[in-house]
């Protein structure tokens, strides 16, 4: 069974249609994602760096093509339907996507389309946010061949990685790429993670001086509210001294 799986896939990749096949995949995972498209990239990787066919700049030319056409397609559907994103329940998968690219874009600006390439489902919601947002479409791409090259890069030399180690077992060399890409994208995350936990701890130390700061204020306003009653007490009472003493 495997020796047949291993045959039709060594044919598709001495094909010159795994170019167009890896450019449509890329352009419909941007879109409707409905499995990853790293797999197909690491796959051709593999056998770039096993056996020398696909090519490996087209490959890389394909996938980046692909992956820039479907964002851009997203980004005119989030620009087109911004209403109706906007209606999407906060507490679904899609909202809590939606919300966290929002989060992304606010923080980091275009340099979002990079690290969002490597979020699950935050491809597509990245770029349905910028262009519901109606960021300068200019930028976006700019900043989305950024993220595409970096994205098709990651994935297809992981899978050339596997299949130059591993270049008699192609079934080895797929499943070390399939590693390398995994354990990358945990790294990527990891570090996500970590600076966001360190933002949030910096703007809870910001919130927390800030809210000393109010009440040293309020202990100031009081301590000076005293005072202003204290001498307004003195000054009416003064008066009534005097006639005290004129009696006397």
């Amino acid at each position: 069974m495997f020796d047949g799986l291993l045959t039709s896939l060594g044919e598709l990749m001495d094909s010159p249609w795994i170019y167009p096949l890896i450019a449509v995949i890329s352009l419909v995972d941007a879109v409707v994602p409905v499995f990853p498209s790293e797999a197909p990239l690491i796959m051709a990787g593999v056998y770039a760096g096993s056996t020398g066919s696909p090519n490996l700049l087209l490959i890389l030319l394909a996938a980046g093509a692909g992956a820039m056409a479907g964002d851009h397609l997203a980004y005119l559907i989030g620009r087109s339907a911004a209403g109706r994103i906007e209606a999407i329940p906060p507490d679904s998968r899609r909202g809590r996507a939606i919300a966290g690219a929002k989060r992304l874009l606010e923080t980091r600006g275009g340099m979002a389309l990079v690290i969002g390439r490597f979020i699950p489902w935050g491809r597509i919601a990245t770029t349905i946010v910028f262009g519901a947002m109606r960021y300068p479409r200019a930028r976006f791409t700019v900043f989305d061949a950024i993220g595409v090259s970096a994205w098709a890069l990651h994935g297809t030399l992981m899978g050339y990685i596997g299949g130059h180690a591993f270049e008699q077992d192609p079934l080895k060399g797929l499943a070390l790429g399939l590693g390398l890409a995994i354990l990358a994208s945990a790294l990527i995350e990891l570090v996500r993670w970590l600076i966001a936990r360190r933002r949030g701890s910096g703007r809870v130390e910001v919130a927390a001086e800030a809210g000393a700061d109010e009440e040293a204020d309020e202990d100031a306003d009081d301590t000076t509210d005293g005072a202003v009653r204290e001498t307004a007490h003195d000054a009416v009472d003064e008066p009534d001294q005097d006639r005290l003493n004129a009696r006397g």
